[in-house]
């Protein structure tokens, strides 16, 4: 058995397109579950590539996944994570997730959240094993996100970190 070759590197101006590309592919299977095209369908990934932090999950050379997080002042927000359907079920999607707690860490963060249609039961479960919580649930584009956090231990923290 080979073992496949990972590169986790962050995204320039010139990985919008990719990253939108796979972003569509991995979303598109929850269109007929919402009736539309989610948020990160139709976000405006040029820009998101200033504004936020993207970081790029490669596979022998293949962009397998995405994560892109948004500092704020109080806490590291993810953004969206995808991973594109020919590699999905080989928990890269954890890998990500587990890559953006890091990044708040380091950042001297004590907590990170997300948020998730309520219709994307799999991704509430996967949320909810990785030790997120429910937090709230708000109306949104005819149906509901349900936001969740996490803790990131004091431990885990960079001491007075002026990395942000």
């Amino acid at each position: 058995m080979t073992r496949e070759r990972q590169e986790l590197r962050r995204a320039t101006a010139a990985d919008a397109p990719a990253v939108r590309h796979l972003t569509r592919l991995a979303y598109a299977r929850w269109v007929p579950v919402i009736g539309r095209e989610p948020k990160p369908m139709t976000a405006d990934y040029a820009d998101a590539v200033r504004r936020h932090r993207i970081d790029l999950l490669y596979l022998d050379g293949g962009l397998a996944g995405v994560v892109e997080t948004a500092a704020r002042p109080d806490y590291l927000l993810i953004e969206n994570v995808a991973v594109s359907p020919s590699f999905q079920g080989r928990g890269l999607g954890r890998r990500l997730i587990a890559h953006a707690e890091h990044l708040a860490a380091e950042l001297g963060y004590g907590e990170i959240r997300l948020y998730t249609n309520k219709l994307f039961a799999e991704n509430l479960r996967l949320y909810d094993r990785l030790g997120y919580r429910v937090d709230r649930e708000e109306a949104f584009g005819g149906g509901h996100l349900v936001h969740m956090s996490k803790p990131i231990p004091a431990h885990a923290r960079r001491a007075g970190s002026d990395a942000r």
